[in-house]
């Protein structure tokens, strides 16, 4: 169970899980909101994100391929103007350096799109997700 508790008087939230880790969200401006934390748009990025690259790293791993440096961009484009703005499409750029054979990176990309990723598998079928990658 994750708790929510609200610590401004506009739209700042804290949320902890049942081991105590936390994170803040915040609205923008335009909706009276202060900026000083992550949209929850941008948390919905960044548990793709999370959920891939666990899904790859664990994937390479077990391919014996050596990861020395690890890194990822994530960013969404979203649909503008209607009752609710969703993702129309999410970019997931990869950045491996290492001794990684590029078939085995893109195999495991193509296993946590497809087959893995739980929180990708939550979202909208018809989102448009794109993975890609940059190595050494």
């Amino acid at each position: 169970m994750i708790k929510i508790k609200r610590i401004d008087d506009a739209f700042k939230l804290e949320a902890t899980n049942e081991r105590g880790n936390i994170i803040h969200t915040d609205g923008g401006p335009a909706i009276g909101g202060s900026n000083s934390a992550y949209r929850p748009m941008e948390v919905l990025l960044i548990s793709v994100a999370g959920c891939s690259a666990i899904d790859v790293i664990n994937i390479m791993k077990k391919q014996r391929q050596t990861i020395d440096d690890f890194q990822m961009e994530i960013s969404g484009e979203k649909f503008e103007g209607g009752t609710s703005s969703p993702y129309k499409y999410i970019d997931v750029h990869f950045i491996l350096k290492g001794d990684i054979k590029e078939k085995k990176l893109e195999k495991a990309m193509e296993l946590t799109k497809d087959k893995y990723c739980s929180v990708l598998h939550t979202l909208r079928k018809d989102l448009e997700v794109n993975f890609h990658f940059t190595l050494n």
